[in-house]
């Protein structure tokens, strides 16, 4: 009965009375009319469950990175051998798993995703002409999904839009078209980017690493009160600098608000990642929810200020952080979202040069951008530039032992200096 009643409230309509939950537990097939145009059909193998999708087919595939995604229902395609399928995802995980498998033996012809995430093999052959991509924000992507599944006709997800809901250990699938499926077999659960914190850890506090120097100067930016997002890379570093004397509320563009430090080892929740796919904590009264409303969230004017990385900043703000046309395409997730929006004070961390020891800093960006004129703050870990979007670079802080010509050779823009130039600040810890 308690099965039926969260079936009815998922569904949105009566569901009558008929076979037991328990009994369908058991294995027994059943089917009963919850309108007069659909059915419920329950499935305990998945095969059976992906039976409909034929050659051709458009399908969305639900989860973040590797947490919740229908890994049963993956291997069932696996199996079925379909092909030519177009897969709408968030994004898509790595090589050897999830829709990695798919792309492995080459079942999918095109992607609509936001994030390619670590998934080489995608980029692979997208860079090689032998698969379709299509890379949208990640809150224009949960919105067209929101809004009645973007014409797809097929959805397999256990978060957002759709639902699992539990009875007796057998997850139970909402699907738009009134379909329901039942599967009992175990989840791998397997953890994409598995961060842990130590007790003590000295190396979290030393500036002398370069990551550490950048976001212990990036944590003065909290302030009491303050909702904050952080983007993937060193922004993600912030949960463990927050100074103790302040309270801030830090985002998650996957749908988590209250983000605590990474686990201890004895703390890791498979189901728990932040944007990065890296293992996180909650703190009390922390809250989850869809990735449309947390992007309504970013795009209302709730969040104050948004860490994030790059691959170029221009003097004036412009922002590229996606991608190296013909070399490296990585998708703007969120980033796009996140600085639209004028209320929200975007501050870029990043280190001063890339692998090749060029600037980061340019005078114009010549990688596809993600925003124009956003950015209201540099953090590298030689210094700290505000920009005016009108005016350009302004150099407010140098890390000690540097000097202004030390920074204009490693920089590849003109900049101003303030009159109030000082040594880089760091949060106490």
């Amino acid at each position: 009965m308690a099965a039926r009643r969260l079936l009815a409230s998922v569904l949105g309509r009566r569901v009558p009375a008929g076979r037991s939950g328990r009994a369908l537990e058991k294995g027994g097939a059943c089917g009963f009319a919850c309108s007069a145009r659909a059915r419920a059909r329950f499935y305990t193998d998945p095969v059976k469950a992906v039976g409909d999708i034929t050659d051709g087919s458009r399908i969305m595939i639900g989860g973040f990175g590797l947490c919740g995604i229908p890994e049963n229902l993956i291997g069932a395609l696996l199996k079925t051998r379909v092909k030519d399928l177009t897969v709408v995802s968030s994004n898509v995980g790595v090589e050897n798993f999830g829709l990695g498998l798919l792309l492995g033996t080459k079942q999918i012809t095109r992607i609509v995703c936001s994030y390619l995430g670590e998934n080489s093999l995608c980029e692979q052959q997208y860079l090689a002409g032998e698969l379709e991509l299509e890379i949208t924000p990640q809150g224009t992507l949960a919105e067209r999904i929101r809004a009645g599944g973007a014409g797809v006709p097929a959805l397999y997800t256990p978060t957002a839009y759709g639902t699992w809901v539990q009875e007796g250990g057998a997850p139970i699938r909402y699907l738009p078209d009134g379909h329901i499926a039942i599967l009992s077999q175990p989840r791998e659960k397997r953890i994409e980017r598995l961060t842990v914190r130590k007790e003590n850890d000295e190396i979290c506090k030393s500036s002398d690493n370069i990551r550490t120097r950048i976001i212990k100067r990036a944590a003065l930016e909290f302030e009491d009160g303050m909702y904050a997002n952080l983007g993937i890379g060193i922004p993600l570093l912030a949960p463990n600098y927050i100074s103790p004397n302040i309270t801030v509320h830090l985002h998650s563009e996957n749908g988590i608000l209250g983000l605590g430090p990474f686990p201890l080892e004895e703390e890791v929740d498979a189901d728990l990642i932040n944007a990065g796919k890296q293992t996180v904590t909650l703190l009390p009264g922390g809250s989850f929810f869809s990735s449309d409303e947390s992007f309504a969230m970013i795009r209302g004017g709730h969040i104050n200020l948004t860490l994030l990385g790059a691959m170029q900043v221009s003097k004036y703000g412009d922002l590229a952080n996606w991608m190296i046309a013909g070399k490296k395409v990585k998708g703007m997730g969120g980033a796009m979202d996140l600085v639209s929006c004028p209320k929200t004070r975007v501050v870029v961390t990043m280190e001063h040069c890339n692998k090749a020891s060029e600037p980061k800093i340019v005078e114009k960006c010549t990688m596809p951008l993600t925003g124009k004129r956003c950015v209201d703050r540099i953090i590298t870990e030689k210094a700290v530039f505000d920009v005016h979007k009108k005016t350009g670079l302004t150099l407010t802080e140098l890390w000690d032992g540097l000097t202004v010509e030390d920074i204009e050779k490693s920089t590849g823009s003109p900049f101003a200096v303030s009159p109030n130039l000082r040594p880089m600040q760091q949060v106490k810890m």
